[in-house]
């Protein structure tokens, strides 16, 4: 492998650098996206069954020793369920607009590395033929005949340097996919769930208003 590395090209160091970037973050990600993870449905089925019986702290308790996004906006909600239903809704949009660039912390670094390594492949492959082709002048200004194994070199760093590049950029770029299909599927139980919460705190405000 090192030998493979080696006959890449300079290329290769940061295609590998790059690659070992990409691996580490996708780790974190599904490693931290796991641990938020939570059935979002049941979780608000116990918090708005708390909330029709009016214990408020209860409530709190359960979004405090509740992980992920979810939990920390409802628990915005539930801290302004006194309020009208505009500034309910601010106080869940405030913690979500918190909560999502944590969900989204590193991807665009997965999407850079997905985008830059085939350019770093395709440098790479430049970098080879012009060695070849440098060897062929020196070769030709010295009236030596030239040989394959003289451009044998160069090829061989054009060759693996655009396979490493694509090697690094798909991987990435299927994981970035994945990521963020995770994060929408987030966002998506964020919306519903606050949207659920701020109805029902509406309703009890216009019920004691009545």
């Amino acid at each position: 492998m090192w030998d493979l590395i080696n006959k890449g090209g300079p290329m290769m160091y940061l295609i590998v650098l790059a690659s070992i970037l990409a691996f580490g973050v996708v780790i974190e990600r599904i490693y931290t996206l796991n641990k938020a993870r939570i059935d979002a449905d049941k979780f608000m089925d116990g918090i708005l069954g708390v909330l029709k019986r009016n214990k408020i702290i209860e409530a709190v308790e359960m979004c405090n020793k509740t992980p992920g996004p979810v939990a920390h906006i409802i628990k915005a909600g539930i801290l302004k369920h006194d309020r009208s239903r505009p500034e309910i809704k601010e106080a869940v949009e405030e913690a979500a607009e918190l909560e999502i660039p944590r969900l989204e912390k590193h991807l665009p670094i997965l999407a850079t590395i997905a985008h830059i390594t085939p350019l770093l492949g395709l440098l790479g492959t430049v970098t080879g033929m012009i060695r070849s082709f440098q060897i062929i002048q020196v070769k030709a200004a010295s009236m030596v005949p030239v040989n394959p194994g003289d451009l044998a070199g160069g090829i061989w760093e054009a060759l693996l340097a655009t396979v490493a590049g694509l090697s690094v950029a798909i991987p990435a770029y299927v994981a970035y996919n994945y990521l963020t299909s995770r994060v929408d599927g987030f966002v998506y139980d964020m919306e519903k769930s606050a949207m659920d919460l701020v109805n029902l705190l509406s309703s009890r405000r216009d019920t004691y208003e009545v």
